[in-house]
């Protein structure tokens, strides 16, 4: 999947957000880079800081979750 925003098929609208790309006027929305980073270390951190016992309770919620039947 693409990191890049999808563009209109319109040409008219396609060359308004040329335009205003091009003046500022808009940005382009992009993740961060530092963004993913810091979510790359959120998951290495917090396991050092939970105990098995805590990350297995965890695991057995999410687990439940996603086998609990619809009512």
């Amino acid at each position: 999947m693409s990191n890049t925003p999808k563009r209109p098929r319109d040409p008219n609208q396609l060359a308004k957000s040329i335009v205003e790309l091009a003046t500022g006027e808009a940005q382009d929305k992009k993740p961060l880079a530092s963004a993913r980073k810091g979510g790359l270390k959120g998951s290495k951190a917090r396991m050092k800081a939970l105990t098995p016992e805590q990350r297995s309770e965890i695991a057995r919620a999410a687990a439940s979750a996603r086998w609990k039947k619809a009512d």
